[in-house]
């Protein structure tokens, strides 16, 4: 049996505990901000400030190279301190990040406010994973993740269209508004966690039977499964969210010929299949091989990159545009798929004492993707080399399945999410 996605959100709802509700009730006003701002900040740079194409894809890279620079003096501090702090640390940098961007004219100006915000990204993930896996437990945890991610997007779908209806490359100030009102909406969840969630602390001490074992990175990332899964987290970032705010857009602008009012309705598509399947997909992953549902990720991403390439044959008309919402329909799918596994198998792997690093590690996997997405799409389209990109992208997501594959065959079935087979259990 399966439910509709109402029955299944209120079910989800009355299980939550009270921590976990409040966690869930700031992701759509934080993320509305960078819906408003995270389809455009490239155009933003190129068109808006006249920085040259490849300099604005090397300055969006600078947000992950400073995210993973701090990614691991993150993890481990949220294993020391608590995930609470290091969150709170993280949302203060956005804040002044999107403020000093908001009023950028001249490169270094704009390098600084990315860099603040790189620092909340990079201690965001391990961060908010961490304490998340400290509040909810086994099958709600898989569930708590996919319905964050569905929030988390409808966030960003709403910022999308207002985004895509206020900014205009001809007025800066619309533009100056969207990165004002952005940095803003990274208070509320301060005061959240200043508030009604101030008694967590998101830390798990370590336990007695460890027998002082070494737990340092270099340690966890001696085991195998560690190296796989951040192999595929790093593909995962490079052929995907590295390019939304990179690659996508100024493919979508430049080659497919399309609005900024398109790009911005492109995002609105994306939140609507992920809002309207999240729950569809996590009751299909549920109890079934989390590595399986990655590789079909990469299947679908492989169709959606091969579809916008062909957008870029038919620039400037109608078909470019249907072409390019749909490349969206299908990346937003597979976005499903990851966030009903990716995070999960990840801290189900993980020590609960560890969860910081682990978390840091997958994080860093991904700042290093998003490090190499943004300026190989900038130095490719730059160039004019529009199919090499396409098949760069595809060659990824092909890479990603292999991954996959490889990381299914070196963990448990219990870090898989497989359910035990009901025979076997009555036997034993």
């Amino acid at each position: 049996m399966t439910s509709s996605p109402r029955s299944g959100a209120l079910e989800f709802w009355s299980e939550l505990p009270r921590d976990g509700r409040w966690l869930l009730s700031t992701v759509v006003v934080q993320f509305f901000g960078r819906g408003l701002t995270l389809p455009f900040t490239i155009i933003y740079l190129h068109e808006v400030r006249g920085f040259s194409l490849g300099l604005s894809g090397t300055l969006m890279g600078l947000i992950a190279v400073v995210g993973l620079l701090v990614t691991g003096p993150a993890g481990a501090l949220v294993d020391r301190y608590g995930a609470r702090r290091v969150m709170l640390t993280g949302l203060f940098f956005a804040v002044a990040g999107y403020s000093v961007l908001a009023f950028a004219t001249v490169p270094a100006v704009a390098a600084l406010g990315l860099a603040l915000f790189g620092v909340q990204l990079g201690v965001g993930w391990p961060s908010v994973n961490a304490i998340v896996a400290t509040v909810v437990e086994g099958d709600l945890r898989q569930r708590y993740y996919g319905v964050n991610f569905a929030l988390l997007n409808l966030g960003v779908g709403v910022g999308g269209v207002v985004g895509g209806l206020v900014v205009d490359v001809e007025r800066p100030a619309t533009f100056v508004m969207a990165f004002l009102v952005n940095a803003a909406t990274f208070v509320v969840p301060v005061f959240v966690l200043m508030g009604p969630l101030r008694h967590l602390h998101g830390r798990v001490d370590r336990p007695a039977e460890d027998g002082g074992a070494a737990e340092g990175y270099l340690s966890i990332l001696r085991r195998p499964e560690v190296l796989w899964l951040s192999g595929l987290g790093l593909l995962a970032a490079f052929v995907g969210y590295g390019q939304m705010e990179g690659g996508f857009p100024a493919f979508a602008r430049l080659v497919a010929e399309v609005s900024t009012r398109t790009i911005g309705f492109a995002f609105v598509v994306n939140t609507v299949v992920i809002v309207a399947l999240q729950f569809w997909v996590m009751n299909r992953v549920r109890g079934r091989r989390r590595t399986r549902a990655l590789a079909l990720m990469a299947v679908v991403w492989v169709a959606a990159w091969l579809l916008l390439g062909v957008a870029g044959m038919v620039p400037g008309g109608m078909a470019a545009v249907v072409i390019v919402l749909v490349f969206h329909a299908f990346f937003g799918l597979g976005e499903t798929l990851m966030q009903s596994a990716l995070p999960a198998l990840t801290n189900d792997m993980a020590p609960a004492h560890l969860r910081g690093r682990y978390n840091a590690i997958s994080s860093g996997a991904f700042q290093g993707g998003t490090i190499a997405g943004p300026v190989v799409a900038g130095l490719l389209l730059e160039r004019g080399w529009a199919g090499g990109f396409i098949g760069v992208m595809v060659a990824g997501c092909l890479g990603i399945a292999a991954v996959a594959f490889a990381l299914g065959r070196r963990v448990s079935p219990e870090v898989e999410g497989v359910r035990p087979d009901p025979v076997e259990s009555t036997q034993a």
